[in-house]
């Protein structure tokens, strides 16, 4: 049997609408590659578990990582990446925000030679009143990926906390994290960062979601987040 080339992590709460499309959509993208895709559910009660089953029948590649709630999506990603076989490990949202098109030109260049690429989004697609949504979640995003540029010590890089990269497994591999929320977005850039990576940063398309409601809520979590940023440029450690 050939080995795994791609991983594809999406972590999932009531997500099934969402996955019904984007599988598929990855599947047909990825046809000529040799992938799994792992979804990794917190427990959600909308048939998301049938759903994987049957995507499994269909294209013979598709993980269920069942968990017993919502323990974050820094868990979830860390329990995708631990589980995955490929030689490089791709991780979006999925709620179809990010396209199989876009995780294709991410894709494309980690081979080039990198070690963690990310996907950086100044705008968004407009879809009506969802689009405004997403106006806002982008205008949030570029305020607070500001203030991390000029914090953060791991170079200038656009977004530090946008779900949607590629890291090759023995990079993965090279450390531990321990951050169960969005901040282990930044950890695992500034892990790989620690141990040599080579990073870069491309542009891709934000659209927002079609189906379900966000599970971010970024003015709760943004006190907590920066704290843990300025604790971790001081001590390393965040937790």
């Amino acid at each position: 049997m050939n080995p795994v080339e791609l991983s594809i992590v999406l972590p999932a709460y009531k997500e099934k609408e969402n996955l019904a499309l984007l599988v598929p959509q990855i599947e047909e993208e990825f046809k000529k590659d040799r992938i799994e895709i792992i979804i990794v559910d917190d427990n959600s009660a909308d048939g998301t578990r049938e759903l994987a089953a049957e995507l499994h029948r269909t294209y013979g590649n598709v993980i269920l990582i069942e968990r017993p709630g919502l323990l974050g999506i820094g868990s979830a990603l860390r329990d995708g990446y631990n589980r995955a076989t490929g030689e490089y490990i791709l991780s979006s949202d999925a709620d179809l925000s990010f396209s199989p098109d876009d995780m294709r030109v991410i894709y494309t260049k980690i081979q080039s030679g990198y070690d963690l690429v990310l996907g950086y989004y100044t705008s968004v697609a407009s879809q009506g009143s969802r689009g405004l949504n997403g106006f806002i979640t982008v205008s949030i995003s570029t305020v607070s990926n500001t203030i991390m540029r000029l914090l953060a010590g791991v170079g200038n890089l656009k977004n530090y906390n946008t779900n949607f990269r590629v890291i090759r497994s023995s990079t993965w591999k090279s450390f531990t994290t321990v951050e169960d929320r969005n901040f282990f977005l930044f950890e695992t850039i500034y892990r790989s960062k620690q141990q040599g990576a080579r990073i870069t940063e491309v542009p891709v398309t934000f659209s927002a979601r079609k189906f379900g409601e966000s599970k971010l809520n970024f003015f709760q979590q943004a006190p907590r987040y920066f704290l843990k940023l300025i604790r971790f440029r001081l001590t390393g450690k965040s937790s």
